[in-house]
Protein backbone atom coordinates (compact mmCIF):
# COMPACT_ATOMS: atom_id res chain seq x y z
CA UNK A 1 0.00 0.00 0.00
CA UNK A 2 1.39 3.57 -0.81
CA UNK A 3 0.59 4.61 2.32
CA UNK A 4 1.14 8.92 1.63
CA UNK A 5 -1.24 8.34 -1.05
CA UNK A 6 -3.75 6.97 1.10
CA UNK A 7 -3.16 9.63 3.84
CA UNK A 8 -3.58 12.12 1.43
CA UNK A 9 -6.70 11.09 -0.78
CA UNK A 10 -8.43 10.46 3.01
CA UNK A 11 -7.65 13.28 4.07
CA UNK A 12 -8.71 15.60 0.53
CA UNK A 13 -11.76 13.51 0.89
CA UNK A 14 -12.59 14.85 4.64
CA UNK A 15 -12.05 10.94 5.92
CA UNK A 16 -9.25 12.09 8.17
CA UNK A 17 -11.30 14.58 9.91
CA UNK A 18 -11.25 15.01 13.59
CA UNK A 19 -13.99 13.66 16.12
CA UNK A 20 -14.90 13.22 19.11
CA UNK A 21 -12.26 10.79 20.54
CA UNK A 22 -14.71 7.88 21.90
CA UNK A 23 -16.50 7.73 18.50
CA UNK A 24 -13.31 7.53 16.42
CA UNK A 25 -12.12 4.93 18.51
CA UNK A 26 -15.69 3.07 18.42
CA UNK A 27 -14.67 3.56 14.47
CA UNK A 28 -11.68 2.05 14.54
CA UNK A 29 -12.85 -1.16 17.02
CA UNK A 30 -15.73 -1.68 14.39
CA UNK A 31 -13.36 -2.02 11.28
CA UNK A 32 -10.95 -4.15 13.21
CA UNK A 33 -13.38 -6.76 14.65
CA UNK A 34 -15.89 -6.88 11.19
CA UNK A 35 -12.89 -5.55 8.77
CA UNK A 36 -14.21 -3.90 5.58
CA UNK A 37 -17.29 -6.42 4.63
CA UNK A 38 -20.60 -4.52 4.23
CA UNK A 39 -21.60 -5.09 8.23
CA UNK A 40 -17.85 -3.70 8.92
CA UNK A 41 -18.64 -0.46 6.66
CA UNK A 42 -21.79 0.16 8.37
CA UNK A 43 -20.73 -0.12 12.18
CA UNK A 44 -18.18 1.93 11.47
CA UNK A 45 -20.60 4.67 9.88
CA UNK A 46 -22.80 4.05 12.87
CA UNK A 47 -20.09 4.39 15.59
CA UNK A 48 -18.58 7.80 14.15
CA UNK A 49 -21.96 9.35 12.77
CA UNK A 50 -24.97 7.53 14.46
CA UNK A 51 -27.24 10.34 14.11
CA UNK A 52 -26.92 11.22 10.42
CA UNK A 53 -29.53 9.77 7.95
CA UNK A 54 -28.39 7.18 6.06
CA UNK A 55 -31.08 6.01 3.93
CA UNK A 56 -34.08 7.61 2.80
CA UNK A 57 -36.05 5.98 0.11
CA UNK A 58 -39.81 6.77 -2.17
CA UNK A 59 -41.65 4.28 0.71
CA UNK A 60 -41.12 7.06 3.80
CA UNK A 61 -38.54 5.44 5.61
CA UNK A 62 -35.78 8.16 6.96
CA UNK A 63 -33.25 6.08 8.94
CA UNK A 64 -30.04 7.32 11.07
CA UNK A 65 -27.14 5.51 10.88
CA UNK A 66 -27.58 3.58 14.29
CA UNK A 67 -31.19 3.00 13.39
CA UNK A 68 -30.21 1.10 10.16
CA UNK A 69 -27.67 -0.78 12.06
CA UNK A 70 -30.07 -1.70 14.33
CA UNK A 71 -32.67 -2.91 11.93
CA UNK A 72 -30.32 -4.36 10.57
CA UNK A 73 -28.99 -6.70 13.48
CA UNK A 74 -32.53 -7.52 14.20
CA UNK A 75 -33.05 -9.36 10.88
CA UNK A 76 -30.10 -10.67 10.91
CA UNK A 77 -31.11 -12.24 14.63
CA UNK A 78 -34.28 -12.97 13.55
CA UNK A 79 -33.24 -14.96 10.01
CA UNK A 80 -30.87 -16.73 11.88
CA UNK A 81 -33.26 -18.19 14.74
CA UNK A 82 -36.06 -18.92 12.08
CA UNK A 83 -34.18 -20.48 9.45
CA UNK A 84 -31.19 -21.61 11.02
CA UNK A 85 -28.76 -19.78 8.50
CA UNK A 86 -25.32 -20.65 9.16
CA UNK A 87 -21.89 -18.87 7.89
CA UNK A 88 -21.07 -19.51 4.30
CA UNK A 89 -24.85 -20.55 3.77
CA UNK A 90 -26.43 -18.50 0.68
CA UNK A 91 -29.45 -16.27 0.68
CA UNK A 92 -31.62 -14.88 -2.01
CA UNK A 93 -32.24 -11.06 -2.27
CA UNK A 94 -34.80 -10.35 -5.07
CA UNK A 95 -35.31 -6.87 -4.10
CA UNK A 96 -35.12 -3.30 -5.76
CA UNK A 97 -33.78 -0.22 -4.20
CA UNK A 98 -35.23 0.48 -0.90
CA UNK A 99 -34.39 0.25 2.70
CA UNK A 100 -34.85 -3.57 3.02
CA UNK A 101 -32.44 -4.46 0.16
CA UNK A 102 -29.81 -2.90 2.18
CA UNK A 103 -30.75 -4.14 5.49
CA UNK A 104 -31.28 -7.97 3.96
CA UNK A 105 -27.47 -7.40 2.61
CA UNK A 106 -26.09 -6.52 5.72
CA UNK A 107 -27.77 -8.94 8.23
CA UNK A 108 -26.60 -11.69 5.89
CA UNK A 109 -23.31 -10.41 5.98
CA UNK A 110 -23.23 -9.85 9.87
CA UNK A 111 -24.32 -13.76 10.13
CA UNK A 112 -21.39 -14.63 7.25
CA UNK A 113 -24.22 -15.69 5.03
CA UNK A 114 -23.57 -15.23 0.87
CA UNK A 115 -25.96 -12.47 -0.54
CA UNK A 116 -27.15 -13.66 -3.86
CA UNK A 117 -28.38 -10.26 -5.57
CA UNK A 118 -30.56 -11.66 -7.90
CA UNK A 119 -31.54 -9.80 -11.32
CA UNK A 120 -34.51 -8.16 -11.09
CA UNK A 121 -35.01 -8.65 -14.63
CA UNK A 122 -34.66 -12.32 -14.65
CA UNK A 123 -37.66 -14.46 -15.69
CA UNK A 124 -39.67 -17.11 -13.46
CA UNK A 125 -37.46 -20.00 -14.96
CA UNK A 126 -34.04 -18.09 -14.60
CA UNK A 127 -34.59 -17.36 -11.05
CA UNK A 128 -35.58 -21.31 -10.53
CA UNK A 129 -32.06 -22.13 -12.32
CA UNK A 130 -30.61 -19.46 -10.00
CA UNK A 131 -32.18 -20.83 -6.99
CA UNK A 132 -30.98 -24.45 -8.16
CA UNK A 133 -27.49 -23.70 -9.00
CA UNK A 134 -26.52 -21.40 -6.01
CA UNK A 135 -28.68 -23.61 -3.32
CA UNK A 136 -30.30 -20.95 -1.70
CA UNK A 137 -31.52 -21.79 1.65
CA UNK A 138 -34.40 -18.97 1.40
CA UNK A 139 -35.59 -15.99 -0.55
CA UNK A 140 -36.22 -12.47 0.09
CA UNK A 141 -38.09 -10.47 -2.22
CA UNK A 142 -40.44 -7.96 -2.89
CA UNK A 143 -44.16 -8.46 -3.44
CA UNK A 144 -44.33 -7.57 -7.04
CA UNK A 145 -42.14 -10.46 -8.06
CA UNK A 146 -44.84 -13.24 -6.35
CA UNK A 147 -45.57 -14.61 -9.13
CA UNK A 148 -42.36 -15.41 -10.32
CA UNK A 149 -41.68 -17.67 -7.57
CA UNK A 150 -43.95 -20.41 -9.02
CA UNK A 151 -41.53 -22.24 -10.10
CA UNK A 152 -39.08 -22.63 -6.90
CA UNK A 153 -38.99 -25.59 -4.80
CA UNK A 154 -42.01 -25.58 -1.93
CA UNK A 155 -39.23 -26.29 0.67
CA UNK A 156 -37.57 -23.13 -0.22
CA UNK A 157 -38.12 -20.13 2.58
CA UNK A 158 -39.53 -17.47 0.73
CA UNK A 159 -40.16 -13.71 3.04
CA UNK A 160 -41.92 -10.94 1.24
CA UNK A 161 -42.17 -7.83 2.29
CA UNK A 162 -44.48 -7.81 5.21
CA UNK A 163 -42.93 -11.03 6.35
CA UNK A 164 -39.42 -9.41 6.11
CA UNK A 165 -40.72 -6.59 8.00
CA UNK A 166 -42.48 -8.43 10.89
CA UNK A 167 -39.06 -10.51 11.48
CA UNK A 168 -36.95 -7.64 11.75
CA UNK A 169 -39.63 -5.95 14.23
CA UNK A 170 -40.26 -9.00 16.66
CA UNK A 171 -36.66 -10.14 16.94
CA UNK A 172 -35.33 -10.75 20.01
CA UNK A 173 -32.87 -8.88 21.52
CA UNK A 174 -29.26 -9.93 21.50
CA UNK A 175 -25.80 -9.65 20.39
CA UNK A 176 -23.50 -10.70 17.35
CA UNK A 177 -20.42 -11.77 16.65
CA UNK A 178 -18.19 -11.15 13.99
CA UNK A 179 -18.92 -14.56 11.83
CA UNK A 180 -16.03 -17.66 11.18
CA UNK A 181 -15.90 -16.23 7.90
CA UNK A 182 -16.56 -13.21 6.02
CA UNK A 183 -20.31 -13.36 3.97
CA UNK A 184 -19.46 -12.80 0.84
CA UNK A 185 -21.78 -11.05 -2.06
CA UNK A 186 -22.28 -12.56 -5.28
CA UNK A 187 -23.68 -10.78 -7.96
CA UNK A 188 -24.85 -12.96 -11.23
CA UNK A 189 -23.13 -11.41 -14.61
CA UNK A 190 -25.52 -9.56 -17.16
CA UNK A 191 -26.57 -12.57 -18.98
CA UNK A 192 -27.10 -10.40 -21.88
CA UNK A 193 -26.00 -13.21 -24.40
CA UNK A 194 -26.50 -16.10 -22.55
CA UNK A 195 -27.95 -17.64 -18.29
CA UNK A 196 -26.01 -15.83 -16.09
CA UNK A 197 -23.51 -16.63 -13.68
CA UNK A 198 -23.11 -16.41 -10.16
CA UNK A 199 -19.81 -14.47 -9.18
CA UNK A 200 -18.22 -14.09 -5.97
CA UNK A 201 -17.02 -10.81 -4.64
CA UNK A 202 -14.10 -10.33 -2.50
CA UNK A 203 -14.03 -8.64 0.76
CA UNK A 204 -11.86 -5.72 0.60
CA UNK A 205 -8.88 -6.08 2.92
CA UNK A 206 -8.74 -1.98 3.56
CA UNK A 207 -8.53 1.63 2.46
CA UNK A 208 -7.00 0.62 -0.96
CA UNK A 209 -10.17 0.00 -3.07
CA UNK A 210 -12.08 2.61 -1.62
CA UNK A 211 -8.75 5.29 -2.06
CA UNK A 212 -8.71 3.82 -6.20
CA UNK A 213 -11.92 5.44 -6.68
CA UNK A 214 -12.64 8.57 -4.51
CA UNK A 215 -8.78 8.95 -5.87
CA UNK A 216 -10.57 10.01 -9.44
CA UNK A 217 -14.17 10.76 -8.54
CA UNK A 218 -14.60 13.54 -6.20
CA UNK A 219 -17.19 11.84 -3.45
CA UNK A 220 -16.51 13.33 0.27
CA UNK A 221 -17.37 12.57 3.78
CA UNK A 222 -21.36 13.26 4.34
CA UNK A 223 -22.40 14.11 0.83
CA UNK A 224 -25.58 12.98 0.12
CA UNK A 225 -25.64 10.05 -2.74
CA UNK A 226 -28.87 9.52 -5.11
CA UNK A 227 -27.81 5.22 -6.22
CA UNK A 228 -30.15 5.09 -9.44
CA UNK A 229 -28.13 2.44 -10.14
CA UNK A 230 -29.37 -1.21 -9.29
CA UNK A 231 -27.55 -2.25 -6.48
CA UNK A 232 -28.01 -5.97 -7.60
CA UNK A 233 -25.49 -5.18 -9.89
CA UNK A 234 -21.88 -4.50 -9.44
CA UNK A 235 -22.02 -0.73 -10.00
CA UNK A 236 -24.94 0.08 -7.73
CA UNK A 237 -23.65 -2.31 -4.92
CA UNK A 238 -20.25 -0.67 -5.34
CA UNK A 239 -21.97 2.88 -4.56
CA UNK A 240 -23.46 1.55 -1.58
CA UNK A 241 -20.06 0.67 -0.53
CA UNK A 242 -18.44 3.91 -1.03
CA UNK A 243 -21.77 5.71 0.46
CA UNK A 244 -20.76 3.87 3.66
CA UNK A 245 -17.08 4.29 3.91
CA UNK A 246 -18.26 8.03 3.17
CA UNK A 247 -21.30 7.92 5.92
CA UNK A 248 -22.83 9.30 3.32
CA UNK A 249 -27.07 9.82 3.11
CA UNK A 250 -28.81 7.73 0.60
CA UNK A 251 -31.62 8.18 -1.49
CA UNK A 252 -32.98 5.65 -3.34
CA UNK A 253 -35.99 4.57 -5.44
CA UNK A 254 -37.49 1.65 -6.67
CA UNK A 255 -37.82 2.49 -10.19
CA UNK A 256 -36.24 4.90 -12.54
CA UNK A 257 -37.63 7.20 -13.89
CA UNK A 258 -35.96 10.49 -15.28
CA UNK A 259 -38.26 13.39 -14.31
CA UNK A 260 -38.53 11.99 -11.00
CA UNK A 261 -35.01 11.39 -10.45
CA UNK A 262 -34.33 14.58 -11.22
CA UNK A 263 -36.68 16.00 -8.87
CA UNK A 264 -35.39 14.14 -6.37
CA UNK A 265 -31.85 15.35 -6.94
CA UNK A 266 -33.10 19.15 -5.85
CA UNK A 267 -35.66 18.24 -2.83
CA UNK A 268 -32.54 16.36 -1.29
CA UNK A 269 -29.93 18.86 -2.32
CA UNK A 270 -27.63 15.70 -3.42
CA UNK A 271 -24.32 16.06 -4.61
CA UNK A 272 -23.97 12.95 -6.49
CA UNK A 273 -25.64 10.52 -8.50
CA UNK A 274 -24.87 7.15 -9.61
CA UNK A 275 -26.49 5.75 -13.07
CA UNK A 276 -26.16 3.46 -15.56
CA UNK A 277 -25.21 5.32 -19.17
CA UNK A 278 -28.90 4.82 -20.19
CA UNK A 279 -30.16 6.35 -17.34
CA UNK A 280 -28.26 9.72 -18.42
CA UNK A 281 -29.55 9.09 -21.97
CA UNK A 282 -33.27 9.20 -20.43
CA UNK A 283 -32.78 12.01 -18.45
CA UNK A 284 -31.26 14.12 -21.67
CA UNK A 285 -34.76 13.21 -23.00
CA UNK A 286 -36.61 15.30 -20.65
CA UNK A 287 -36.61 19.21 -19.81
CA UNK A 288 -34.12 19.90 -16.96
CA UNK A 289 -35.77 21.13 -13.90
CA UNK A 290 -35.46 25.15 -12.45
CA UNK A 291 -33.35 25.14 -10.81
CA UNK A 292 -31.24 22.26 -11.86
CA UNK A 293 -29.99 20.08 -9.49
CA UNK A 294 -26.60 21.26 -7.96
CA UNK A 295 -24.49 18.16 -8.55
CA UNK A 296 -20.71 17.76 -8.25
CA UNK A 297 -20.16 14.29 -9.53
CA UNK A 298 -22.86 12.12 -12.06
CA UNK A 299 -21.09 8.50 -12.27
CA UNK A 300 -21.95 6.10 -14.32
CA UNK A 301 -20.60 2.38 -15.41
CA UNK A 302 -22.49 -0.61 -16.89
CA UNK A 303 -21.93 0.02 -20.46
CA UNK A 304 -20.50 2.12 -22.68
CA UNK A 305 -21.66 5.46 -23.28
CA UNK A 306 -23.13 6.32 -26.73
CA UNK A 307 -22.02 9.07 -29.28
CA UNK A 308 -22.01 12.52 -27.77
CA UNK A 309 -23.63 11.84 -24.99
CA UNK A 310 -20.96 12.98 -22.65
CA UNK A 311 -20.48 15.97 -24.30
CA UNK A 312 -24.55 16.38 -24.38
CA UNK A 313 -24.91 16.06 -20.78
CA UNK A 314 -21.99 18.09 -19.43
CA UNK A 315 -23.21 21.11 -21.79
CA UNK A 316 -26.41 20.74 -19.23
CA UNK A 317 -25.47 19.91 -16.46
CA UNK A 318 -21.75 20.96 -16.16
CA UNK A 319 -18.53 19.21 -16.16
CA UNK A 320 -19.52 16.80 -13.49
CA UNK A 321 -19.96 13.33 -15.77
CA UNK A 322 -17.40 10.36 -14.56
CA UNK A 323 -17.26 6.73 -16.34
CA UNK A 324 -15.96 3.78 -14.54
CA UNK A 325 -15.24 0.87 -16.98
CA UNK A 326 -15.13 -2.24 -15.27
CA UNK A 327 -16.74 -5.86 -15.12
CA UNK A 328 -18.62 -8.02 -12.34
CA UNK A 329 -15.09 -9.89 -12.53
CA UNK A 330 -12.79 -7.21 -11.96
CA UNK A 331 -14.67 -4.76 -10.74
CA UNK A 332 -12.85 -1.65 -12.28
CA UNK A 333 -10.38 -1.29 -15.17
CA UNK A 334 -10.46 2.61 -15.71
CA UNK A 335 -11.84 6.16 -15.15
CA UNK A 336 -12.98 8.75 -17.07
CA UNK A 337 -13.06 12.24 -15.77
CA UNK A 338 -15.25 15.20 -17.24
CA UNK A 339 -11.68 16.56 -19.20
CA UNK A 340 -10.84 13.39 -20.45
CA UNK A 341 -14.50 13.02 -21.98
CA UNK A 342 -14.65 16.35 -23.15
CA UNK A 343 -11.28 15.69 -25.22
CA UNK A 344 -12.49 12.02 -26.13
CA UNK A 345 -16.00 11.37 -25.51
CA UNK A 346 -16.05 7.69 -26.17
CA UNK A 347 -12.50 7.15 -24.00
CA UNK A 348 -12.83 4.72 -21.01
CA UNK A 349 -10.54 6.85 -19.49
CA UNK A 350 -6.90 5.70 -17.42
CA UNK A 351 -6.46 3.07 -15.03
CA UNK A 352 -6.58 4.52 -11.28
CA UNK A 353 -4.20 4.12 -8.74
CA UNK A 354 -3.27 0.50 -8.00
CA UNK A 355 -4.82 -1.04 -10.92
CA UNK A 356 -2.97 -2.37 -13.55
CA UNK A 357 -4.59 -2.71 -17.14
CA UNK A 358 -3.17 -4.69 -20.15
CA UNK A 359 -3.82 -5.42 -24.13
CA UNK A 360 -3.00 -8.18 -24.88
CA UNK A 361 -3.00 -11.06 -28.07
CA UNK A 362 -4.13 -14.01 -28.06
CA UNK A 363 -0.44 -15.21 -26.67
CA UNK A 364 -1.12 -12.97 -23.89
CA UNK A 365 1.86 -11.01 -25.29
CA UNK A 366 1.38 -7.04 -24.84
CA UNK A 367 0.75 -5.66 -28.35
CA UNK A 368 1.70 -1.94 -29.03
CA UNK A 369 -0.09 1.23 -28.69
CA UNK A 370 -2.91 1.87 -30.89
CA UNK A 371 -3.56 -1.80 -31.80
CA UNK A 372 -6.15 -3.87 -30.52
CA UNK A 373 -5.86 -6.49 -28.49
CA UNK A 374 -7.85 -7.68 -25.21
CA UNK A 375 -8.46 -6.01 -22.16
CA UNK A 376 -6.59 -7.86 -19.01
CA UNK A 377 -7.41 -6.19 -15.45
CA UNK A 378 -5.39 -6.35 -12.06
CA UNK A 379 -6.46 -4.54 -8.82
CA UNK A 380 -7.04 -5.47 -5.58
CA UNK A 381 -11.09 -6.46 -5.96
CA UNK A 382 -10.78 -8.96 -8.60
CA UNK A 383 -13.32 -11.94 -8.46
CA UNK A 384 -12.84 -14.77 -6.98
CA UNK A 385 -14.28 -17.17 -9.49
CA UNK A 386 -17.94 -18.75 -10.91
CA UNK A 387 -19.98 -20.23 -7.99
CA UNK A 388 -19.89 -23.15 -10.40
CA UNK A 389 -16.21 -23.36 -10.13
CA UNK A 390 -15.16 -21.80 -13.42
CA UNK A 391 -12.85 -18.89 -13.89
CA UNK A 392 -11.77 -16.49 -16.35
CA UNK A 393 -8.25 -16.67 -18.18
CA UNK A 394 -5.80 -15.08 -16.29
CA UNK A 395 -1.99 -13.39 -17.21
CA UNK A 396 0.25 -12.55 -14.48
CA UNK A 397 -2.08 -11.66 -11.78
CA UNK A 398 -4.66 -9.71 -14.53
CA UNK A 399 -7.81 -11.32 -15.66
CA UNK A 400 -9.20 -11.52 -18.98
CA UNK A 401 -12.09 -9.00 -18.76
CA UNK A 402 -13.76 -10.20 -22.29
CA UNK A 403 -13.39 -7.16 -24.11
CA UNK A 404 -10.91 -5.85 -27.14
CA UNK A 405 -10.29 -2.50 -26.61
CA UNK A 406 -6.54 -0.55 -27.19
CA UNK A 407 -4.30 2.51 -25.68
CA UNK A 408 -3.71 5.34 -27.52
CA UNK A 409 -0.26 7.02 -27.16
CA UNK A 410 -1.87 9.49 -24.12
CA UNK A 411 -2.38 6.57 -22.11
CA UNK A 412 -6.31 6.90 -22.61
CA UNK A 413 -8.31 3.09 -23.11
CA UNK A 414 -10.47 2.88 -25.87
CA UNK A 415 -12.90 0.01 -25.33
CA UNK A 416 -13.90 -1.48 -28.88
CA UNK A 417 -16.49 -4.52 -27.76
CA UNK A 418 -16.69 -7.63 -26.22
CA UNK A 419 -14.47 -10.02 -28.21
CA UNK A 420 -17.78 -12.23 -28.56
CA UNK A 421 -19.04 -9.45 -30.44
CA UNK A 422 -16.53 -8.68 -33.42
CA UNK A 423 -17.53 -10.24 -36.59
CA UNK A 424 -15.06 -10.99 -39.77
CA UNK A 425 -16.91 -10.06 -42.90
CA UNK A 426 -14.97 -10.51 -45.97
CA UNK A 427 -12.02 -11.42 -43.90
CA UNK A 428 -12.18 -7.81 -42.01
CA UNK A 429 -12.58 -7.39 -38.18
CA UNK A 430 -15.54 -5.34 -37.29
CA UNK A 431 -16.74 -3.74 -34.45
CA UNK A 432 -20.34 -3.12 -33.89
CA UNK A 433 -20.01 -0.75 -30.85
CA UNK A 434 -17.93 1.59 -33.64
CA UNK A 435 -21.08 1.68 -35.44
CA UNK A 436 -23.34 1.97 -32.67
CA UNK A 437 -21.74 5.23 -31.48
CA UNK A 438 -21.98 6.78 -34.98
CA UNK A 439 -25.57 5.87 -35.33
CA UNK A 440 -25.71 7.57 -32.13
CA UNK A 441 -25.22 10.84 -33.19
CA UNK A 442 -28.06 11.29 -35.86
CA UNK A 443 -30.74 13.67 -34.11
CA UNK A 444 -33.04 11.24 -35.55
CA UNK A 445 -32.01 8.24 -33.51
CA UNK A 446 -32.85 7.74 -29.59
CA UNK A 447 -31.05 4.06 -29.47
CA UNK A 448 -29.10 2.06 -31.99
CA UNK A 449 -27.73 -1.59 -31.38
CA UNK A 450 -25.79 -3.32 -34.45
CA UNK A 451 -24.92 -7.05 -34.17
CA UNK A 452 -23.34 -9.63 -36.14
CA UNK A 453 -25.67 -12.09 -38.23
CA UNK A 454 -24.86 -15.10 -40.65
CA UNK A 455 -24.48 -13.88 -44.29
CA UNK A 456 -23.83 -16.99 -47.05
CA UNK A 457 -21.50 -14.76 -49.15
CA UNK A 458 -19.10 -12.84 -46.09
CA UNK A 459 -19.73 -15.05 -43.87
CA UNK A 460 -21.37 -12.28 -41.40
CA UNK A 461 -22.83 -8.83 -42.03
CA UNK A 462 -24.05 -6.25 -39.90
CA UNK A 463 -27.34 -5.42 -38.71
CA UNK A 464 -28.49 -2.25 -37.11
CA UNK A 465 -31.55 -2.04 -34.93
CA UNK A 466 -32.52 1.55 -34.39
CA UNK A 467 -34.95 3.25 -31.71
CA UNK A 468 -36.04 6.97 -32.87
CA UNK A 469 -36.92 9.62 -31.28
CA UNK A 470 -41.33 10.33 -31.38
CA UNK A 471 -42.32 11.70 -35.06
CA UNK A 472 -39.07 11.33 -36.23
CA UNK A 473 -38.26 9.37 -40.13
CA UNK A 474 -35.42 7.72 -41.48
CA UNK A 475 -34.51 5.80 -44.29
CA UNK A 476 -32.25 2.63 -44.20
CA UNK A 477 -30.38 3.76 -47.40
CA UNK A 478 -29.57 7.21 -45.74
CA UNK A 479 -28.26 5.52 -42.67
CA UNK A 480 -25.72 3.47 -44.55
CA UNK A 481 -24.61 6.02 -47.10
CA UNK A 482 -23.96 7.62 -43.33
CA UNK A 483 -21.90 5.07 -42.19
CA UNK A 484 -19.95 4.54 -45.37
CA UNK A 485 -19.26 8.28 -45.39
CA UNK A 486 -17.41 7.47 -42.07
CA UNK A 487 -16.20 4.07 -42.09
CA UNK A 488 -14.73 1.40 -44.22
CA UNK A 489 -17.54 -0.56 -46.44
CA UNK A 490 -17.48 -3.64 -44.48
CA UNK A 491 -19.02 -1.68 -41.73
CA UNK A 492 -21.36 -0.98 -43.68
CA UNK A 493 -24.93 -2.26 -42.03
CA UNK A 494 -26.62 -4.57 -44.72
CA UNK A 495 -29.32 -4.57 -42.50
CA UNK A 496 -31.25 -1.64 -41.70
CA UNK A 497 -34.04 -2.39 -38.83
CA UNK A 498 -36.14 -0.08 -37.30
CA UNK A 499 -37.78 -0.63 -33.84
CA UNK A 500 -39.68 0.84 -31.05
CA UNK A 501 -37.18 0.09 -28.36
CA UNK A 502 -33.76 -1.79 -27.39
CA UNK A 503 -34.65 -4.65 -25.49
CA UNK A 504 -32.80 -4.21 -22.32
CA UNK A 505 -32.35 -6.07 -18.93
CA UNK A 506 -32.67 -4.22 -15.58
CA UNK A 507 -29.08 -2.52 -15.75
CA UNK A 508 -29.72 -0.81 -19.16
CA UNK A 509 -27.67 -3.44 -20.98
CA UNK A 510 -29.49 -4.51 -24.62
CA UNK A 511 -30.24 -7.82 -24.69
CA UNK A 512 -28.57 -9.26 -27.90
CA UNK A 513 -29.78 -12.38 -27.90
CA UNK A 514 -33.49 -10.99 -28.26
CA UNK A 515 -32.01 -8.83 -31.21
CA UNK A 516 -30.86 -11.86 -32.98
CA UNK A 517 -34.40 -13.69 -32.83
CA UNK A 518 -35.38 -11.54 -35.45
CA UNK A 519 -33.29 -14.14 -37.85
CA UNK A 520 -34.37 -17.30 -36.30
Amino acid sequence: MDLPFVVATLTRRGLLTPGRPIRVAAQLNSLRRWGWSLAGELRQAAARDPGRTALVDEQGAELTYAELLDRSEALARALRAAYGLHAGERIGVLCRNHHGLIETIVAATLLGVDAVLVNTGLSAAQLATVAEEQRLRALVHDDEFAERLLGLPDELPRLDERAREKLTVDALPGSLTPPERDGRIIVLTSGTTGAPKGARRPTPNGFGPLVAIIDRIPLHVRDRVLIAAPIFHTWGFAALQVCFALRATIVLHRRFDPAATLAALVTHRCDALFAVPVMVQRLMEVPPPDPKPRLKVVAVSGSALPGGLATAFMDTYGDVLHNLYGSTEVSWASIAGPAELRAAPTTAGRPPHGTRVAILDEAGEPVPRGRVGRIFVGNEMLFEGYTSGADRERHDGLVDTGDLGRMNTDGLLFVDGRADDMIVSGGENVFPSEVEHLLAQLPQIREAAVIGVPDTEYGQRLAAFLALHPGETLDPDAVREYVRHYLARFSVPRDVVFVKYLPRNATGKVLTRELRRYYE
